[in-house]
């Protein structure tokens, strides 16, 4: 029963990963684990997770920029996709870490032999998560719109209906956040997400990293993937307007072909606000900054001094290897 429970964490923290992750390949940054959290700077990461005995454990590898190795990724739009998709790669290295800690914990407490999560079965996992993204954000809210549509023809225009479906696609995925954050165990991961938070406040204002530096900063910051996720849904819906589909398939199969496409549009909108530091960039992080009130809780010191030792992991791993620590 207990390594279902693992799995169904596991499960629903990949559905959680773009919420949970910040995708930005230069500043330092990092995500909420089970029972840990991981920190990313420039060229080097770390995953430090903590067992029920109170052992912490940790891993920790170079990575490089995926702009440096393909120079292609440095362009417009693909810039976003190659930082992205890098961030969710390593993401899941990370969660497959944090899980089959868990595993390892469970099996320990029971005398048993330890089962480890293979690649295939991350694999699995993945894909399960992907055919659910698609399936409710994807095939429900469209289907619900073209229902609405049939049921009353004056919103069945091309920019009522795409609106419709817009506002169903970020009222599920409210619904799903709010729902599951009543859960114990996803409540914890937002307490570790919290003090991720705390910590990255921490180190970018110059002061010594610590414990109670640390806390002394909220909760919710602009770059963390719950931002970047909700500029996408208004963007999705901005682009579906402009399409000039009219059969159910035809919409579907662009909601997913164009969804890279939309990504790095959002990614460079992002971007470009955040180097001006103005009105733009309020709002563009003020719906996410207030949904943070969801999905980060304020951490105990235990699990902020989780996210400094992982911190201090990825710093050293950073510093042996010569690269430039950059402060937002």
């Amino acid at each position: 029963m207990s390594q279902l429970k693992t799995f169904t964490r596991l499960a629903i923290q990949t559905q959680m990963l773009p919420i949970l992750e910040s995708g930005e390949e230069t500043l330092v940054g990092g995500q909420a684990v089970m029972e840990g959290v991981m920190m990313r700077a420039p060229h080097s990461y770390c995953v430090a997770v903590r067992k029920p005995n109170g052992e912490l454990v940790t891993e920790e590898a170079p990575v490089a920029r995926v702009s440096e190795k393909y120079p292609i990724f440095k362009l417009p739009i693909l810039r976003g996709l190659g930082t992205l998709g890098q961030a969710m790669s390593l993401g899941m290295k990370a969660l497959q870490f944090s899980t089959n800690a868990a595993l390892d914990a469970e099996a320990e407490a029971k005398g048993e032999k330890p089962v480890q999560l293979s690649n295939w079965m991350m694999a699995a996992n993945i894909g399960l998560s992907l055919l659910f993204f698609i399936f409710m954000y994807k095939f429900v809210p469209l289907l619900i719109a073209n229902k609405i549509g049939e049921w009353n023809p004056a919103l069945s225009g091309t920019i009522a209906s795409n609106f419709i479906d817009g506002i169903i696609r970020i009222g599920l995925f409210l619904t799903f956040l709010i729902g599951i954050s009543q859960l114990k165990d996803i409540r914890r991961m937002f307490e570790y997400h919290g003090a991720e938070h705390k910590v990255v406040f921490n180190y970018e204002s110059g002061r010594e990293v610590n414990i109670p530096n640390a806390q002394s900063f909220v909760t919710f910051h602009p770059r963390c993937g719950t931002s970047f996720l909700l500029v996408v849904m208004v963007i999705s819906m901005m682009v579906y307007m402009l399409l000039p589909f009219e059969t159910f398939a035809a919409k579907f199969a662009s909601r997913i072909l164009l969804l890279p496409l939309i990504s790095g549009l959002s990614y460079e909108l992002i971007r470009f606000a955040a180097k001006r530091q103005g009105k733009l960039l309020g709002l563009l992080t003020a719906p996410g900054l207030w949904l943070q009130r969801v999905t980060t809780q304020e951490p105990t010191d235990e699990q902020t001094a989780v996210a400094i030792h992982a911190l201090e992991g990825a710093m050293k791993l950073e510093e042996k290897q010569g690269g430039e620590l950059v402060i937002a």
